[in-house]
């Protein structure tokens, strides 16, 4: 069923195309409540929300409205790891047990951050049950994740790490800081006071869960009329709970994806998975890295390595997770096979489940964010997020 809704926001002249995106998304993709924002460097051109917060559209998305993203936080959190090396805390292509002793155990000993970061270390599922409670704790969760043996050699294939890709990597981020902040308290101090973000990474008790969208899992006939990109192999193994990809999406236990926004979830840091905020705070992030505009902590050298167009293609492209062909580069998504984004190779960012994204165009120098409430059910690239990107690239 179509809905007729009031799109509020700006938009800047030449930026229509975008405007015109979002609305189609609630009038045949099923949007119930949804923000979407791009920044020219460190100017808002468009500034869009619409829809409602909750399942029963009884609730208005607010301007300051925010959502649980998912794996959209794996590019703040890549962001985070890239500040550290930028302050000679961290070496992409140092030794993880270089940093954290502990870790080189058990087939780990050769594994580099960078790899760590590409998804290519074999750690994307924990052997151990893991559940919120025990991600809370992070001196017991640093055991176990060094106690993990790779599910493949490390180095010679990818597979996406839903979940333990943050864990992993806040770990790092607690071993090398001076002051051994955790990666929440890093983004939080480093990136969100000084850019004015929405955008946690462990939603602290001041900030109200009113202000969080309500998620709603697509189901029934909603599937056959919004869902055409369908994970056919990926759902078979969820619907036999056996295999790479349903373990990795299930280790460790966070709960149904549709339960995010509850304070039990949301105020445990998963640097991988567990941001909320708002398309703003994502599009001002990446706005800022692909217009160079210096506000970030990180160096402009280290920003041109994050847009390189030469990555490194040293494993397969398929994906042993996500059973697609996939490309990553120092934590973050690029171009691959049918999933593109940005008008070059130089793009960059990550995709979130059910459909959230951000991304850098260094070619244009504009971030994009995109958030909704409605979950959709793509590996990689939702319609709502297609639709609103391919406008954007024809606004360019």
């Amino acid at each position: 069923m179509s809905e007729q809704v009031t799109v509020h926001g700006e938009v800047d002249s030449g930026f229509g195309a975008v405007a015109d995106a979002f609305r189609r998304n609630f009038a045949a993709h099923g949007e119930i409540g949804a923000s979407v924002a791009v920044f020219d460097g460190d100017r808002p051109v468009v500034d869009l929300w619409a829809g409602h917060r909750d399942r029963k559209r009884r609730v208005a998305w607010e301007r300051d409205t925010m959502a649980p993203v998912w794996s959209s936080t794996k590019g703040m959190t890549a962001f985070v790891i890239a500040s550290a090396v930028s302050r000679g805390l961290l070496d992409y292509e140092a030794l993880v047990a270089r940093y954290w002793p502990e870790f080189g155990v058990h087939g780990k000993e050769s594994i580099t951050v960078r790899q760590l970061l590409d998804h290519q270390a074999g750690l994307a599922a924990l052997d151990r049950t893991v559940r919120l409670r025990d991600m809370a704790d992070l001196d017991g969760l640093a055991e176990i994740l060094a106690a993990q043996k790779p599910l493949w050699r490390p180095g010679t294939r990818h597979g996406y790490h839903p979940i333990t890709a943050g864990l992993y990597q806040g770990e790092l981020i607690r071993r090398v800081d001076p002051a051994h902040r955790t990666l929440g308290q890093v983004f939080a101090e480093d990136f969100a006071k000084p850019l004015g973000l929405d955008f946690y990474i462990g939603l602290p008790e001041s900030v109200s869960l009113d202000r969080v969208a309500e998620l709603s899992a697509t189901e029934g006939l909603d599937i056959l009329r919004y869902e055409r990109d369908l994970p056919v192999r990926i759902g078979v193994q969820l619907y036999a709970k056996r295999g790479l990809s349903f373990r990795a999406l299930n280790s460790p236990q966070v709960g149904a994806p549709a339960r995010a926004a509850r304070r039990e979830f949301l105020e445990v840091e998963s640097p991988a998975a567990g941001g909320v905020g708002t398309a703003r705070a994502l599009a001002r992030v990446y706005g800022a890295a692909a217009g160079g505009t210096a506000e970030l902590p990180i160096d402009a050298k280290l920003l041109d390595r994050l847009a390189s167009a030469e990555t490194a293609k040293d494993v397969p492209a398929e994906d042993l997770v996500l059973l697609t062909p996939s490309r990553y580069h120092l934590g973050f998504r690029k171009s691959c096979g049918s999933f593109r984004f940005g008008t070059d190779a130089r793009a960059y960012g990550t995709t979130g489940y059910g459909g959230s994204f951000g991304f850098a165009d260094p070619a244009t120098g504009l971030g994009f964010g995109y958030t909704m409430n409605r979950l959709g059910m793509a590996v990689l690239d939702d319609v709502r997020s297609r639709n609103l990107r391919e406008a954007l690239r024809r606004s360019v």
